[in-house]
Formats: structure tokens, C-alpha cells, sequence
């Protein structure tokens, strides 16, 4: 079995592979994996919106999840609703989301893109960004095609990425190991045109400085640029 976590240089992803279509039963559907860590993303597609919500367009949201057995122990089921880690990514994965979609364009649907983590080596949350967005790209295209939509609401993709300073060097994206001992953490969402939608860092250890900060954001860019284009090369693969 080929490692899927072979020696790499600082400024190199981890050998990332997309699917479409891994969740036959559902309207759009993206199996991502990033050197160990895997994620199945799904969207279904459901008339109607929140009634906050009622006149005022589309809706797309996300809901995320770890299986028991996604890590070296088992993570108890959160049968009592989610805890407050689960909230927090969920949130990021649907504004990071929604920040490439027109809601106008998409009617009165609420499209909700579940996050199932199979492996968790670092980087979930980014991972279900990046095959969220074809998860949603996918479902959105059915709605075309069903006649639902006069076009699709998706205006840009969208991907992201973790980077850190590991051992005072710049790293990008972390897997857990480096991840648990970087001095600085940070995730980096990013459309097809550089615009950001979100930054969060934190200094895990020393603060570090604003052209620390400057490095680690065109460390992210670069990788971004990298999810971008396999998501493009993925969605013309498909007939976009």
C-alpha cells in the first residue's frame, strides 16, 4: 500500500485526491482526502428556507461530524446535539460557503453540505471546504438541469488550507503531528480570486510578528491556488 503521507518539503500540500460523486444517493457529493485524513461530503438539496430567511433568497449551510473510529481512540457519538469544536467548524464551513454563492440566484432552496471526517490527521475542517464546494457545485448543477434554477448560483469556487510555524519554520498544511506542536496555527479560506473569507490564527506558543503573519498568508495562497485548480480540473472533467 503507497504511503499516503510520503516525506514533503514545508511549502508542499500533502498528495490530495477528490471523487465526485461518492455519495451516490445524494444530489452532489465530494470524497476528499489529504494525505491520511479523508472526508465525505454531501449535499442535499430541500425546498424552502428558514423562515428568517423567507423572501430574501437561497440558503446553504453545513453540518460536520467525526466518526467514532476517525482517530487513533474513539470519539464518543455527540448524541446529545453538537459541542461547541462541532458548532464552531460548522459555522466556518457555511459561511465560507455561502461567500461563493449568489442566494439571490438560487430561489427559495436551502442546500446543506453534511462534513462526515472517515480519518482525521489534520486538517477537517479545510478539507470540507474544499470538497464542500464541489459537493455544493454538484447539487447546484442538478438544479439547473432540473429546471429549478435559470443558471448556477455557484460564482466562485472556494478552497482551504491550514498552515503553522512548526520548529520556527513556516509549514503548509499541517497534518496532526505538526499540527499539535506548531507555534502558531492558522486556517485560510480564499476565493478563486484572492479574496479572503476567513483568517483564524492563533499563537499557540510565542506571538509571532507581522511579516511572520504576511509569510504564512502567501504560504496559504499558494496552496489554495493548488485546490483551486484540481477543483476546476475536476469540475470541466464533469462537463462545467
Amino acid at each position: 500500500m503507497t504511503d499516503p503521507t510520503p516525506p514533503r518539503t514545508s511549502s508542499e500540500l500533502r498528495p490530495v485526491r477528490l471523487e465526485l460523486g461518492a455519495a451516490p444517493f445524494a444530489e452532489g457529493s465530494c470524497l476528499i482526502e489529504a494525505g491520511r485524513t479523508r472526508v465525505l461530503c454531501a449535499a442535499t438539496v430541500q425546498e424552502g428556507v428558514p423562515a428568517w430567511r423567507e423572501g430574501r433568497g437561497g440558503w446553504v449551510t453545513g453540518e460536520y461530524a467525526m466518526l467514532p473510529r476517525s482517530t487513533a481512540r474513539r470519539t464518543p457519538r455527540e448524541r446529545s446535539g453538537a459541542g461547541g469544536r462541532t458548532k464552531e467548524i460548522q459555522r466556518l464551513i457555511g459561511r465560507s460557503l455561502r461567500a461563493a454563492v449568489d442566494l439571490g440566484a438560487l430561489g427559495e432552496h436551502t442546500v446543506i453540505i453534511d462534513c462526515d471526517v472517515l480519518a482525521a490527521d489534520g486538517g477537517t475542517r479545510t478539507a470540507s471546504i474544499t470538497g464542500g464546494c464541489l459537493a455544493l457545485w454538484q447539487a447546484l448543477e442538478g438544479l439547473v438541469e432540473a429546471g429549478a434554477v435559470d443558471r448556477n448560483p455557484l460564482q466562485s469556487r472556494v478552497a482551504a488550507i491550514s498552515v503553522g510555524i512548526v520548529g520556527g519554520e513556516p509549514w503548509l498544511d499541517l497534518d496532526y503531528e505538526r499540527d499539535v506542536t506548531a507555534d502558531v496555527d492558522m486556517n485560510v479560506v480564499a476565493l478563486e480570486d484572492g479574496r479572503l473569507v476567513e483568517v483564524q490564527g492563533t499563537a499557540e506558543g510565542a506571538p509571532f510578528a507581522r511579516d511572520e503573519l504576511d509569510r504564512l498568508l502567501d504560504l496559504a495562497r499558494a496552496g489554495i491556488d493548488e485546490l483551486l485548480e484540481m477543483q476546476r480540473e475536476m469540475m470541466e472533467g464533469m462537463g462545467a
